[in-house]
């Protein structure tokens, strides 16, 4: 991987990110074996699951409390306060319709059983299925992602190129991307990408920095490079989850990585939204290569997350400019979607925050003098809203359905629903889930 005096530090990290996401992808390379295909007609073709997450309380969005701070997705007046208020970022006005004037807004959704905690509400919206325990987020899930049953009721020509899971670098989200089920796992998972990681910024403010590695730092470079390489490398066999890696897509994957990476250091991610390098954060840039992977492989199932309001537990200010970022970014990507061939008018996009916050503050005053938002329980943590936007002639337009309706497990069996395998899961996964939002489509 290096030799004793040209290797740079460039050339190190280029290498170990090729390989590092070679170690994520390596599992789900190829579709495994399946039992049958679909047997339901699909409403679209292609779904993206946007996780809106890290905690939106109905306050800050769909009750719009104090005004509409995310002007880009919902109708509504401006904020009480300045659209370019103390401690926020400026951001572009929609010039057009908010988003939901393309779909369907339920806008009392709920998140009703287990603990009001980010990896619980990830489990439950990848999986449809609550669980009323703390989890292990070492672990994966025990019941099966929506990744695992599409890739498996599924058409047997498909790649897994066409399921993809980008989240934030917290922790445990890597591990949602495939349950420990038997009877389906790693060979049916989603391709994983952690962007905030992959292309992280800092690393390329060393890259000019030529380094001679010492014997030492050789050492540890080669036990970095076996572990990589043994996970690389790996492949599957037996039975109808057999896997092959096929080594055009294997190639294909390689060639997407090094190329974002090239990109990266050339500074053409810095901004690529042209809101300034300062505004973009993880949120938008999760967004951003999730456009970047649907324009070049578009997938059928593509899940990601934003996690940025999170900082709502210390700084209520930041809180609200990350929630704008979030809603320009959910803009960002549908107008992305509309303008891709392949995708527009045949993509269906499903924007759910994980869960809410609660109604009272805690004691954490920020510079603003705004006061913090845990989500400990409280009845307004379990209060969210679900978007689902598509094509006219599948999702009903501009309908706001304001009854309490729909909870968080019923949006893994929308995309099956949509996707048209719904009828091919089993009745023992189906029975602990939720059910189709048939209220969505026409």
């Amino acid at each position: 991987m290096c030799s004793d005096h040209n290797v740079t530090r460039r050339e190190f990290l280029k290498k170990t990110a090729i390989a590092s996401a070679g170690a994520f992808l390596a599992p789900t390379i190829l579709p495994s074996g399946r039992l049958f295909a679909a047997t339901r007609a699909r409403k679209a073709n292609h779904v993206v699951f946007c996780l809106f997450a890290g905690g939106v309380r109905q306050l800050e969005s769909v009750q719009m409390a104090d005004g509409n701070m995310m002007r880009w997705t919902l109708n509504g007046s401006a904020p009480i306060t300045p659209d370019i208020a103390p401690g926020m970022s400026p951001l572009p006005l929609p010039a057009g319709l908010a988003l939901q004037n393309y779909g369907t807004l339920f806008k009392e959704f709920r998140y009703n059983n287990g603990p009001t905690g980010h990896v619980s509400g990830h489990h439950t919206a990848i999986t449809g299925v609550y669980n009323s325990n703390d989890l292990n987020i070492n672990l994966p899930p025990t019941s099966p992602t929506i990744f695992e049953f599409y890739r498996k009721h599924n058409t047997p020509t498909m790649s897994a190129l066409n399921a993809w899971w980008i989240s934030d670098s917290l922790g445990p989200y890597p591990a949602l991307n495939f349950s420990s089920d038997s009877n389906y796992g790693a060979l049916y998972g989603a391709n994983y990408i952690q962007p905030a990681t992959l292309l992280s910024q800092t690393g390329y403010n060393v890259l000019g920095n030529p380094k001679v590695f010492t014997t030492a730092e050789k050492a540890a470079v080669a036990g970095i490079r076996s572990i990589l390489d043994k996970n690389f490398g790996h492949s599957y066999a037996g039975g109808d989850a057999g896997i092959v890696n096929s080594d055009i897509d294997r190639s294909s994957l390689e060639t997407y990585i090094s190329s974002s990476f090239n990109d990266a250091v050339a500074g053409l991610y810095a901004d690529p939204w042209g809101v300034g390098a300062s505004v973009m954060n993880n949120d938008m840039n999760n967004l951003f290569i999730a456009e970047k992977i649907l324009q070049q492989f578009k997938p059928e199932l593509l899940v990601v997350n934003m996690q940025g309001v999170d900082v709502c537990h210390f700084n209520f200010t930041n809180y609200c400019d990350n929630l704008r970022k979030a809603d320009y970014a959910l803009a960002h990507l549908w107008n992305t979607i509309q303008s891709t061939p392949g995708l527009a008018n045949d993509t269906i996009l499903i924007a759910c925050p994980e869960h809410g916050r609660n109604a009272s503050s805690n004691t954490v005053m920020d510079a603003y003098g705004r006061y913090a938002v845990d989500h400990t329980g409280e009845q307004m943590s379990r209060e969210i809203f679900c978007l689902v936007l598509g094509p006219p002639a599948v999702v009903k337009q501009n309908q706001l359905i304001t009854s309490v309706s729909g909870e968080s497990i019923d949006v893994a069996p929308t995309i099956a629903d949509i996707l048209g395998f719904y009828p091919d899961i089993p009745s023992q996964y189906t029975g602990n889930m939720g059910s189709p939002l048939a209220q969505a489509f026409v």
